[in-house]
């Protein structure tokens, strides 16, 4: 049977994750409030900006760069463009 969730960024009923993709309660938080669709979207958008803005992921900087990124994705506000980058039509 499928998990379903009230995904934070979608604001609707979509397909949840499996398990937590991340230890601690970040991790929870993302598994009971966000769907399926929204993190992989997000993964996908985190290894753009990984690519694009050459981060160094051992660098505390890197990382505490990145979660900013995905809270302000999830919530649906503006982060970073990755330059360079045209959306599908």
């Amino acid at each position: 049977m499928t998990r379903m969730v009230m995904c934070r960024k979608y604001q609707t009923e979509l397909q949840g994750l499996e398990k937590p993709p991340i230890p601690g309660p970040r991790g929870l938080d993302i598994y009971e409030n966000i769907s399926q669709k929204a993190w992989l979207e997000w993964q996908a958008r985190q290894t753009m900006l990984i690519n694009e803005k050459h981060l160094n992921l051992i660098e505390p900087e890197a990382r505490k760069y990145l979660v900013e990124q995905m809270a302000l994705f999830m919530a649906n506000e503006a982060g970073d463009d990755v330059e360079g980058y045209e959306a599908p039509e």
